[in-house]
Protein backbone atom coordinates (compact mmCIF):
# COMPACT_ATOMS: atom_id res chain seq x y z
CA UNK A 1 0.00 0.00 0.00
CA UNK A 2 1.35 3.38 -0.94
CA UNK A 3 1.66 6.35 1.36
CA UNK A 4 -1.26 8.13 -0.37
CA UNK A 5 -3.51 5.10 0.10
CA UNK A 6 -2.67 4.99 3.81
CA UNK A 7 -3.52 8.69 4.12
CA UNK A 8 -6.96 8.17 2.50
CA UNK A 9 -7.71 5.17 4.72
CA UNK A 10 -6.65 7.10 7.86
CA UNK A 11 -8.82 10.08 6.84
CA UNK A 12 -11.85 7.84 6.33
CA UNK A 13 -11.24 6.18 9.71
CA UNK A 14 -11.00 9.57 11.46
CA UNK A 15 -14.23 10.79 9.80
CA UNK A 16 -16.07 7.58 10.79
CA UNK A 17 -14.75 7.89 14.35
CA UNK A 18 -15.98 11.50 14.59
CA UNK A 19 -19.40 10.49 13.24
CA UNK A 20 -19.68 7.69 15.83
CA UNK A 21 -18.76 10.12 18.63
CA UNK A 22 -21.36 12.67 17.38
CA UNK A 23 -24.05 9.93 17.17
CA UNK A 24 -23.30 8.83 20.76
CA UNK A 25 -23.51 12.45 21.95
CA UNK A 26 -26.88 12.89 20.17
CA UNK A 27 -28.17 9.71 21.77
CA UNK A 28 -27.30 10.84 25.31
CA UNK A 29 -28.65 14.35 24.76
CA UNK A 30 -31.94 12.95 23.40
CA UNK A 31 -32.18 10.52 26.31
CA UNK A 32 -31.57 13.31 28.81
CA UNK A 33 -34.15 15.62 27.23
CA UNK A 34 -36.87 12.98 26.98
CA UNK A 35 -36.27 11.54 30.45
CA UNK A 36 -37.70 14.75 31.94
CA UNK A 37 -41.09 14.10 30.28
CA UNK A 38 -43.96 13.46 32.66
CA UNK A 39 -45.23 9.90 32.24
CA UNK A 40 -47.99 10.36 34.80
CA UNK A 41 -51.61 9.40 34.22
CA UNK A 42 -52.58 13.10 34.23
CA UNK A 43 -50.26 13.84 31.30
CA UNK A 44 -51.73 10.91 29.36
CA UNK A 45 -55.26 12.17 30.00
CA UNK A 46 -54.32 15.68 28.83
CA UNK A 47 -52.76 14.25 25.70
CA UNK A 48 -55.83 12.10 25.00
CA UNK A 49 -58.13 15.10 25.51
CA UNK A 50 -56.05 17.17 23.11
CA UNK A 51 -56.12 14.40 20.50
CA UNK A 52 -59.91 14.09 20.77
CA UNK A 53 -60.25 17.86 20.45
CA UNK A 54 -58.11 17.86 17.31
CA UNK A 55 -60.08 15.09 15.59
CA UNK A 56 -63.54 16.31 16.62
CA UNK A 57 -65.86 16.78 13.60
CA UNK A 58 -66.27 20.34 12.37
CA UNK A 59 -70.03 20.07 11.84
CA UNK A 60 -72.99 17.79 12.23
CA UNK A 61 -75.64 16.50 9.85
CA UNK A 62 -79.19 17.14 11.00
CA UNK A 63 -81.51 14.43 9.70
CA UNK A 64 -84.42 15.48 11.87
CA UNK A 65 -86.60 18.52 11.47
CA UNK A 66 -85.02 21.57 9.89
CA UNK A 67 -84.32 24.26 12.48
CA UNK A 68 -85.77 27.65 11.64
CA UNK A 69 -82.98 30.04 10.75
CA UNK A 70 -83.34 33.74 11.35
CA UNK A 71 -83.95 34.61 7.67
CA UNK A 72 -86.81 32.13 7.36
CA UNK A 73 -88.26 33.17 10.70
CA UNK A 74 -88.08 36.84 9.71
CA UNK A 75 -89.74 36.17 6.35
CA UNK A 76 -92.50 34.13 7.99
CA UNK A 77 -93.09 36.79 10.61
CA UNK A 78 -93.30 39.53 7.97
CA UNK A 79 -96.04 37.70 6.07
CA UNK A 80 -96.40 37.28 2.32
CA UNK A 81 -94.59 39.74 0.09
CA UNK A 82 -96.21 41.74 -2.67
CA UNK A 83 -95.65 40.86 -6.32
CA UNK A 84 -93.41 43.90 -6.73
CA UNK A 85 -91.29 42.90 -3.73
CA UNK A 86 -90.83 39.37 -5.08
CA UNK A 87 -90.00 40.74 -8.54
CA UNK A 88 -87.40 43.15 -7.11
CA UNK A 89 -85.86 40.49 -4.87
CA UNK A 90 -85.82 37.52 -7.25
CA UNK A 91 -87.19 38.04 -10.74
CA UNK A 92 -85.54 41.32 -11.73
CA UNK A 93 -82.09 39.75 -12.14
CA UNK A 94 -83.28 37.98 -15.31
CA UNK A 95 -86.44 39.80 -16.42
CA UNK A 96 -84.96 43.32 -16.27
CA UNK A 97 -82.31 42.57 -18.91
CA UNK A 98 -83.69 39.49 -20.70
CA UNK A 99 -81.20 36.88 -19.51
CA UNK A 100 -81.51 33.65 -21.60
CA UNK A 101 -84.46 35.11 -23.53
CA UNK A 102 -86.50 35.88 -20.41
CA UNK A 103 -89.22 38.36 -21.37
CA UNK A 104 -88.21 41.84 -20.19
CA UNK A 105 -90.47 43.74 -17.85
CA UNK A 106 -92.51 46.20 -19.93
CA UNK A 107 -91.91 44.43 -23.28
CA UNK A 108 -95.51 43.89 -24.39
CA UNK A 109 -94.54 41.94 -27.54
CA UNK A 110 -92.46 39.45 -25.54
CA UNK A 111 -95.17 38.99 -22.91
CA UNK A 112 -98.13 38.69 -25.33
CA UNK A 113 -97.78 34.96 -26.14
CA UNK A 114 -97.13 34.23 -22.48
CA UNK A 115 -100.10 36.29 -21.30
CA UNK A 116 -102.29 34.15 -23.56
CA UNK A 117 -101.61 31.21 -21.22
CA UNK A 118 -103.24 33.11 -18.39
CA UNK A 119 -101.88 33.71 -14.90
CA UNK A 120 -102.50 30.10 -13.80
CA UNK A 121 -100.66 28.73 -16.85
CA UNK A 122 -97.72 31.07 -16.22
CA UNK A 123 -97.73 30.11 -12.55
CA UNK A 124 -97.51 26.40 -13.45
CA UNK A 125 -94.60 27.17 -15.79
CA UNK A 126 -92.87 29.29 -13.13
CA UNK A 127 -93.26 26.59 -10.49
CA UNK A 128 -91.84 23.83 -12.70
CA UNK A 129 -89.32 25.99 -14.58
CA UNK A 130 -88.82 26.37 -18.31
CA UNK A 131 -85.70 26.31 -20.49
CA UNK A 132 -82.99 28.23 -18.57
CA UNK A 133 -85.39 29.27 -15.79
CA UNK A 134 -85.07 26.92 -12.80
CA UNK A 135 -88.15 25.86 -10.84
CA UNK A 136 -89.54 28.89 -9.02
CA UNK A 137 -86.98 31.06 -10.78
CA UNK A 138 -84.44 32.28 -8.27
CA UNK A 139 -86.96 32.28 -5.41
CA UNK A 140 -87.08 28.73 -4.09
CA UNK A 141 -88.50 30.03 -0.79
CA UNK A 142 -91.41 31.82 -2.46
CA UNK A 143 -94.91 30.52 -1.92
CA UNK A 144 -97.17 29.91 -4.89
CA UNK A 145 -99.18 33.02 -3.96
CA UNK A 146 -96.02 35.14 -3.93
CA UNK A 147 -95.01 33.78 -7.35
CA UNK A 148 -98.52 34.49 -8.65
CA UNK A 149 -98.26 38.05 -7.34
CA UNK A 150 -94.92 38.51 -9.11
CA UNK A 151 -96.38 37.20 -12.38
CA UNK A 152 -99.36 39.52 -12.07
CA UNK A 153 -96.99 42.42 -11.38
CA UNK A 154 -94.85 41.65 -14.45
CA UNK A 155 -97.96 41.30 -16.64
CA UNK A 156 -99.41 44.58 -15.37
CA UNK A 157 -96.11 46.40 -15.97
CA UNK A 158 -96.09 44.98 -19.51
CA UNK A 159 -99.58 46.25 -20.37
CA UNK A 160 -101.78 43.26 -19.52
Amino acid sequence: MSHEDKTVVNTIMVVLGVLVVVAVIFYFVADTVTSDMDDSEEANERMQTKIEENIRPVGEVNVGSVPADSATATAAAAGPRSGEQVYNASCMSCHAVGVANAPKLGDKAAWEPRAAKGVDGLLATAISGLNAMPPKGTCAACSDDELKGAIEYMLSQSGF
